[in-house]
């Protein structure tokens, strides 16, 4: 290292004790000046520098950096919009708060055998595909820190949106940052997986790639949320399988494998729009929310992050007269009606999110705010089934409260079930273990949780949407058009008075007889009956019910947020 030495005087050097290369130990003598009044050498002063000055050092990272912006790559781009899609990093750009992305690995570039120059392999192979970096999203709503994210977005253009072994080892890199941070992960996994030939790495077959052990590590500890845009094949698919949430465009084709690997496994040869469309993995609960393009999916992706970010702040939280429940639910008890009006009506206006529309239609899961306070509702759906709890509900509705519970949102649930579904059909779904998943689920829940029968609460049923008991949940109520029993009312007069229906020849008799018997069960079983015998803790005016919740809520012991608490489960399961 060269080092300027001033001397403390004037004088004039009569003597040098060193030559080039020799080591010199703190103290010895380099030099020695005789001191003289001398006049100094005239020499120029050094420039002040130019903060605006880009040195060729400089200058050639900022055009490494260029080479792999959108504006340095139009064709790649046009070949975007031929899609109707957006570029990897416009999809970032939009999540992100403005300004606040930082980009880790931008300057990768594809691992190849075959020899290349290594210009072509810059220009043709940005990040090795893969967009990825910290940021913030909502930090304008719930602050910088608790708006801290990660991002990860495969590059379609860069070989397909492939997974290559540089971008495995920035993947790797991403989500060790993410368990130490506890960053949520949104991850836009478009792409045709793992790289054949030459650009899949080193070695045999790569199966000592860490990326999907480092990233299912990550499920229960932070939210991880799934974008699917066009084809998400193999690998990609995968990753997207292990997030909490899978949003999805229009003409988005998800599978396990791709037209090659199924060529390959002598399966057939099938075009990429026939493997795993969007209308087959919405119906199958693959993806939770279906959007039109990506603009779309970014802001959902947004909303979700929302509920886990925490309450929000304003005051004065509107939601709709809550008088108007009072008349969703029909006088006439044999009368479906829709409990997404109860739902909408119930939260915070335009609070509610809900997830897996499609798939399960007896079992509703939602996210809502009440007064800004984030709440999973698992809600039953008369209008399929009665209401009753077949195999997909109870994955449905099991899958959600992992969720929830994981990440400190307490529970709502409204009842209105006959009960778990029966049937010699039913079993063949492998109901039994199913359905039990409930009452596991439920038990372990250490989130609060709430349930409100909203009108059938019988059997099992009615159990497992209240934790397995309703002596679990921090309060149980029912509405005046609760109506309760071990099993349905006209289910148990046809077996408990079989012999004595039997017995009556007239149909018209045996009908009133039936209708009669049912009337004396409902009564029985009202919900002001349930109350007075203390088995649920009131029956209440539906305008009251975001009062209770409210109250529940308060009283409850803080949790505090889920990023600064101990895990409370191992991981949230994929199904």
């Amino acid at each position: 290292m060269e080092h300027v030495v001033t001397a403390e005087m004037g004088g004039v050097v009569r003597t040098i004790a060193v030559v080039g290369g020799d080591t010199v130990l703190a103290g010895e003598a380099m030099l020695f000046v005789e001191e003289a009044d001398v006049e100094p050498p005239r020499t120029a002063a050094d420039p002040a520098p130019d903060p605006d000055e880009i040195r060729p050092d400089l200058a050639e990272v900022h055009e490494r950096h260029a080479v792999g912006r959108d504006a340095a790559r139009p064709e790649a781009v046009a070949r975007r919009r031929k899609t109707g899609q957006r570029t990897a990093r416009e999809n970032v750009e939009d999540l992100c708060d403005e300004g606040s992305f930082v980009e880790y690995g931008p300057l990768v570039i594809a691992a190849q055998r075959r020899r290349r120059k290594l210009a072509d392999l810059i220009a043709r192979t940005p990040a090795d595909g893969l967009v990825a970096g910290v940021g913030t999203v909502n930090a304008d709503r719930f602050g910088p820190d608790k708006g801290r994210c990660m991002v990860l977005a495969y590059d379609y253009t860069v070989l397909a949106g492939t997974q290559g072994l540089q971008n495995h080892r920035k993947k790797d890199r991403m989500f060790e940052i993410a368990e130490r941070g506890r960053l949520p992960v949104v991850f836009f996994t478009e792409g045709g997986g793992g790289r054949p030939g030459d650009t899949d790495g080193a070695g045999v077959a790569g199966l000592d790639c860490l990326a999907f052990h480092l990233f299912g590590r990550l499920s229960g500890l932070v939210p991880l949320v799934g974008v699917a845009s066009g084809r998400c094949f193999a690998g990609n698919a995968a990753l997207l399988g292990c997030c909490d949430v899978v949003i999805a465009t229009r003409g988005s084709n998800i599978g396990m494998g791709g037209p090659a690997m199924i060529e390959g496994g002598g399966l057939g040869i099938f075009r990429p729009d026939e493997i795993g469309p969007l209308d087959v993995q919405v119906r199958n609960g693959v993806v939770d929310i279906a959007v039109a393009d990506e603009a779309e999916a970014v802001r959902v992706a947004r909303r979700y992050l929302a509920y886990f970010q925490g309450p929000t702040g304003e005051h004065g939280f509107a939601c709709a007269d809550q008088r108007h429940l009072r008349g969703i639910v029909p006088e006439n008890r044999l009368r479906v009606y829709d409990v997404r009006r109860v739902i909408e009506t119930l939260a915070d206006t335009g609070s509610v999110l809900e997830l897996r529309r499609e798939f399960a239609p007896g079992m509703l899961t939602a996210l809502v705010r009440i007064e800004g306070r984030p709440v999973g509702v698992v809600a039953n759906n008369p209008t399929h089934l009665a209401g009753a709890i077949d195999s997909e509900g109870a994955d449905k509705a099991a899958r959600f409260m992992q969720l929830c519970d994981a990440f400190a949102i307490p529970l709502l649930f409204l009842c209105d079930t006959p009960g778990i579904m029966v049937g010699p059909e039913a079993e063949k779904t492998a109901l039994v273990r199913h359905a039990s998943r409930m009452f596991v689920t439920g038990a372990n829940l250490r989130v609060p949780f709430f349930t409100i029968v909203l009108r059938k609460g019988y059997g099992l049923g009615a159990q497992a949407m209240a934790g397995g008991s309703f002596r679990a949940p921090s309060f149980t109520v029912a509405w005046p058009t609760g109506e309760f029993g071990g099993m349905g009312l006209e289910g148990a007069v046809k077996l408990g008075f079989r012999k004595e229906l039997a017995a009556i020849e007239d149909p018209e008799e045996r009908r009133a007889l039936f209708e009669s018997m049912v009337e004396r069960m409902y009564e029985h079983g009202r919900a002001v009956s349930m109350a007075s015998h203390f088995e649920i803790d009131d029956v209440i005016d539906p305008a009251d019910s975001r009062s209770w919740i409210l109250g529940a809520l308060r009283a409850a012991p803080p949790s505090g947020h889920w990023r600064t608490s101990d895990p409370k489960r191992p991981c949230v399961d994929t199904w």
